[in-house]
């Protein structure tokens, strides 16, 4: 697919792009949520617009858009549709760490000017892989066969490339971890319908299966030791964690935006509890938008360190993020009383959408113990 929005894109910034297309998002955003369906029909207008391949530089092609701006970008997504802005965010922080390492003299070109001129969308699995992953790989003639079960696959019903890792036990330098990315259209490679959850429905991150799929030796990006910190871990944390918290921004924004609304039309607006209740909204709110302001400033537009200390700082601020854009929609919860009940309103479902944020690396326990490992000058994970 050849796309012909990027000279465009250099006059309008890419969120005034978008919120031409994204009104279109809000009017499905309830049909997918009851029915669990794919935002394909927004993935395709994405597409149309050149979105995916917005972060490409453009000397190969790309929009060259900046890291802070596809995050700005994301939250504009989500205003409208927050399945559409978290799914996007999973293939954007794919390429975000392709540029990183191009940026770093690694030869990624080619898959750029792919990416940039087809449209990929890149599928994540390393959510529930991390330091350990999933899955087994054997040795053959020329590469790997790999058998593996990967959940949490945004967009894999449409995507192009599925990037991810699975376990090799190296008869000399013993438990590995290969990291590689496989065609959604390899034989072997199937993805189940098992999408059924809380929030977040139209993110159709079912599960992909993976049984006995060749994998190249030249398609191995990474072999490191399984079972410890390593330094791609640095990088990913740091280009992921701002773009899929932005999503989240834009829930909370949207949900305390319903919250002014209903409150400003209410007869009995002046009663004592209700600025006092947008009062701690607004300042949730607030503590949303500042950690993640603050995770992009750290990602420094992919010009950072791969530090242990920068991971921390982005993984601490994901958490306290997670928790404050919750605490916002459940304030707006409250501000509106029993109409936010009803599905018609919208409002519950930017509440059931926002608890997905605490599933993301890291799960709010799990970066306690990582942080405090780290203040006590041990390894983060042990």
């Amino acid at each position: 697919m050849n796309v012909t929005a990027y000279p465009q894109s250099k006059v309008k910034a890419w969120t005034e792009l978008l919120q031409e297309v994204t009104p279109s998002f809000a009017e499905r955003a309830s049909q997918h949520d009851q029915d669990d369906s794919f935002v394909s029909r927004n993935y395709d207008e994405l597409r149309e617009l050149g979105f995916f391949g917005a972060a490409v530089p453009a000397e190969f092609g790309g929009g060259g858009a900046s890291h802070s701006e596809i995050c700005r970008a994301v939250t504009r997504i989500a205003h409208d549709c927050s399945s559409t802005a978290l799914a996007v965010s999973m293939h954007q922080h794919l390429l975000a760490a392709v540029v990183w390492r191009w940026r770093r003299g690694q030869d990624e070109e080619a898959l750029l000017r792919r990416i940039a001129s087809q449209q990929l969308v890149l599928v994540s699995t390393g959510a529930t892989d991390w330091i350990n992953s999933e899955g087994e790989m054997t040795k053959v003639d020329g590469g790997y066969r790999v058998s593996a079960v990967k959940r949490f696959a945004s967009g894999s019903s449409v995507g192009d490339i599925v990037v991810t890792s699975a376990r090799y036990d190296d008869p000399d330098q013993g438990p590995r971890v290969l990291h590689f990315g496989v065609s959604m259209g390899s034989e072997g490679v199937s993805v189940g319908t098992d999408w059924r959850t809380l929030g977040m429905r139209g993110t159709g991150s079912n599960t992909v299966t993976l049984e006995d799929v060749f994998v190249p030796e030249q398609a191995v990006s990474l072999d490191r030791p399984r079972g410890e910190w390593h330094t791609v871990w640095n990088v990913v944390v740091v280009v992921a964690m701002p773009l899929i918290m932005s999503a989240y921004v834009g829930i909370a924004e949207k949900a305390a935006e319903i919250a002014r609304s209903r409150a400003s039309a209410s007869p009995d607006r002046a009663a004592h509890y209700t600025p006092y209740l947008l009062g701690e909204m607004e300042n949730s709110l607030t503590a949303t938008q500042v950690a993640v302001e603050s995770m992009i400033d750290i990602a420094n537009d992919l010009e950072f360190a791969p530090t242990v200390e920068n991971a921390d700082a982005v993984l601490k601020r994901k958490t306290l993020a997670a928790r404050a854009a919750t605490e916002t929609v459940e304030k707006a919860m409250e501000v509106v009383g029993g109409a936010g009940y009803y599905r018609g309103f919208g409002l519950e479902r930017l509440l059931r959408d926002v608890k997905a944020s605490q599933y993301h690396p890291l799960a709010e326990k799990k970066q306690h113990l990582f942080s405090g490992r780290l203040a006590m000058g041990l390894d983060p994970i042990g």
